[in-house]
């Protein structure tokens, strides 16, 4: 169960991401809620995680996924552009977070 609130954290974490561009475009303080109301959201749910995933393994696996995922909402919602050797570093990060999966002892 604590894989799968993780995995929710991992979604909540590059929503709440991609929402603080996305407020910074609209330039109002409605839309400024909105990251602010996710990063509680985000943080409460990592730390529900942890309760049964080791700290170092849990903050490990929401930053590395986290940060492709944020990298890839902004090429599809931003325009964002990845070059060839940034995808090389992004399956880097995706193989370390796998490994990091693969041996945790939770």
């Amino acid at each position: 169960m604590a894989w799968l609130i993780l995995g929710i954290a991992i979604v909540t974490e590059i929503c709440w991401a991609l929402s603080l561009k996305w407020a910074a475009t609209l330039g109002s303080w409605q839309a400024s809620a909105v990251p602010i109301a996710l990063s509680f959201l985000n943080m409460g749910l990592l730390a529900l995680a942890m309760k049964g995933i080791p700290a170092g393994t849990a903050y490990a696996v929401w930053t590395g996924l986290g940060a492709v995922g944020v990298i890839i909402g902004g090429v599809l919602f931003f325009g964002d552009r990845v070059n060839p050797a940034q995808i090389a570093f992004m399956a880097m990060i995706v193989v370390g977070v796998v490994g990091t999966k693969l041996f945790a002892s939770a």
